[in-house]
């Protein structure tokens, strides 16, 4: 390498760091360590190709184009944060990693994995997700279900509720609950 293509290298990722409060071979190194990916797996989580995302992470280019895989990049920072602290487990991390890779992004200020509203508020979204976390570590979905279904006939509301939260999509736990407010 070149002295021009060392002081591209550098300003790309000083402007990353700017951007993105680390450059981006770092924060992709320590998410494949702490997901358990490899580059191409992250690659594809992203949404970005192999290619691309070697030359974010090399400093050969700078910017994230695309605010939906920006978005990614933050879900799977969350993610990450979960699972080192063990609320995630390793195999709902590969659950989440594949809904991740559906999401289509948003707006990168106001869909940002905020756990709270600006009320200070815990949103619908995350009171969800730490309800399937705490039953998830107390038993395997099947386990979940198979307990919902002994439950049902006395207590049907119960069952429905730990088969919704404890073994179903986070989108329909988000629907149970929301149907559930007074």
């Amino acid at each position: 390498m070149d002295a021009a293509q060392q002081e591209a290298t550098a300003r790309a990722r000083e402007l990353q760091r700017n951007w993105y409060g680390e450059p981006l071979g770092a924060l992709f190194r320590r998410l494949i360590e702490d997901l358990g990916l490899n580059q191409a797996r992250l690659a594809g989580v992203l949404g970005l190709s192999a290619p691309m995302l070697s030359q974010l992470m090399s400093g050969q280019r700078a910017k994230i184009g695309n605010p939906a895989v920006v978005q990614r990049v933050q879900l799977l920072q969350d993610l990450a944060g979960q699972v080192a602290d063990g609320s995630v487990s390793a195999v709902e991390a590969t659950e989440r990693m594949d809904e991740i890779k559906k999401s289509q992004g948003g707006s990168v200020l106001s869909n940002t994995a905020q756990s709270t509203t600006s009320s200070g508020a815990p949103t619908v979204k995350r009171v969800v997700r730490e309800i399937q976390s705490l039953l998830r570590s107390v038993a395997a979905a099947g386990d979940i279900i198979e307990a919902a279904d002994t439950l049902a006939p006395s207590h049907p509301e119960l069952a429905e509720f730990l088969r919704v939260y404890g073994a179903g999509r986070t989108s329909d736990a988000v629907a149970h609950y929301q149907s559930h407010q007074s």
